[in-house]
């Protein structure tokens, strides 16, 4: 959904050779970026932040059914499934508007077919929102490594306690245990990598003053990496598949 929506902009800006300010005017001010620039930094920020919410989901998931299953089996519900995904989008939606309420200030970057949060420069009200949106990424990426981390511990005891001797069968779930434990250490060192600039940028950004916009650039494509090159990862390395 992301790169559908932000996509063709980005393809718009190029296709007529204009900026984004330039596509979509309407700012309050001189220097205040263009509506369709603040749209395209709400959506970055939000599908920056409402899929690593939803990992976080998943990681919780995984290991609370592979290291509690009878509280996962008792407390667990499809209802409860169903309704945390649009309550994710929902507060992620929230906080992400903040910057088009005044906390925070949405910037276009060189050479003007992107826009995100402002990550240097300004007072606190302008680098108070990029702190507390790297802070809070960089707690879900904690948190998402060590629900998957212990995920991993849980899936080698499992693999440990399987017989070594008998038929091909009998090794069978051994492999697959050992099958999803790569996958899940790919994915999590995967997501690691490419989170973690866009969290370090926005802390120089404010406390050092370091404004880069290549460096801001090099940030948000590892962000987006991560989108596009994980459900590879997940499609080749399933059990079945890479097999």
């Amino acid at each position: 959904l992301g790169k559908c929506l932000l996509s063709p902009i980005v393809l718009a800006a190029y296709a007529y050779n204009r900026s984004l300010s330039e596509l979509g005017p309407g700012g309050r001010g001189e220097d205040e970026p263009g509506v369709l620039c603040q749209l395209f930094a709400f959506l970055m920020a939000f599908f920056g932040l409402a899929p690593t919410l939803l990992l976080l989901a998943m990681a919780l998931e995984c290991w609370l059914s592979l290291g509690h299953p009878y509280f996962y089996r008792r407390h667990l519900t499809r209802r409860l499934g169903a309704t945390l995904g649009p309550a994710a989008a929902g507060l992620c939606a929230l906080f992400c508007a903040l910057p088009l309420l005044g906390f925070g200030v949405p910037m276009q970057y060189c050479p003007g077919t992107w826009c995100f949060i402002r990550m240097a420069g300004g007072g606190p009200r302008q680098l108070g929102f990029p702190v507390l949106y790297a802070s809070l990424m960089g707690l879900l990426v904690l948190a998402i490594v060590a629900c998957n981390v212990s995920s991993m511990r849980h899936l080698y005891g499992m693999a440990r306690r399987q017989p070594r001797r008998g038929p091909a069968p009998a090794a069978a779930p051994r492999m697959e245990e050992l099958d999803h434990l790569v996958l899940l250490g790919l994915m999590t060192v995967l997501f690691t990598i490419c989170s973690l600039p866009l969290i370090i940028r926005a802390y120089m950004g404010a406390f050092a003053a370091d404004f880069n916009e290549n460096a801001d650039l090099s940030a948000l494509r590892f962000l987006s990496v991560n989108s596009i090159v994980d459900p590879w990862v997940f499609i080749i390395f399933r059990t079945s598949v890479f097999r």
